[in-house]
């Protein structure tokens, strides 16, 4: 005699296990429609100092949606790093010229070699202080900070 054993989960169950995961992008992309549009970060001025840093030093909140735009306006070649920090994050998109790159992780860093703009959308994630640099240009001042409560 052979004996099968059936499971059948209810109905409610199946459908609830269904809502949950349907859920899951759903919270996410409501998260990031909600983002907060911070101060632009601005490397260079038109006035010829290719030095100067508009809003160096940012704060963040964890598990919040933020969009940070980083305009080049120096004639340098500006090599932005933050590895630490692109690490802890989650990426929705990066905006180059109205045009979207998404991916499944972080970018070495960003590079600008003429004047021009990079737009960063994202989730904090992990609390704590983190560096970004414009990497050969750190001793003259193109430098910053990154913290997460």
């Amino acid at each position: 005699m052979t004996r099968r054993l059936r499971w059948a989960a209810p109905g409610w169950a199946v459908l609830g296990l269904a809502a949950i995961l349907a859920a899951g992008p759903a919270v996410a992309l409501d998260l990031t429609k909600k983002r907060e549009t911070l101060p632009d970060l601005v490397l260079g001025n038109e006035e010829g100092n290719d030095f100067v840093v508009e809003n160096k030093d940012i704060e963040l909140e964890s598990g919040k949606a933020y969009r940070l735009r980083i305009i080049a306006k120096g004639h340098q070649e500006y090599k932005v790093y933050a590895t630490e920090f692109f690490r802890y994050i989650w990426w929705n998109q990066i905006v180059i010229e109205h045009k979207e790159i998404h991916g499944g992780g972080p970018p070495d860093h960003l590079e600008f070699d003429d004047p021009g703009e990079i737009a960063i959308e994202f989730v904090a994630i992990k609390p704590g202080k983190y560096t970004w640099e414009a990497r050969g240009l750190e001793s003259k001042g193109v430098a910053g900070t990154i913290t997460v409560k």
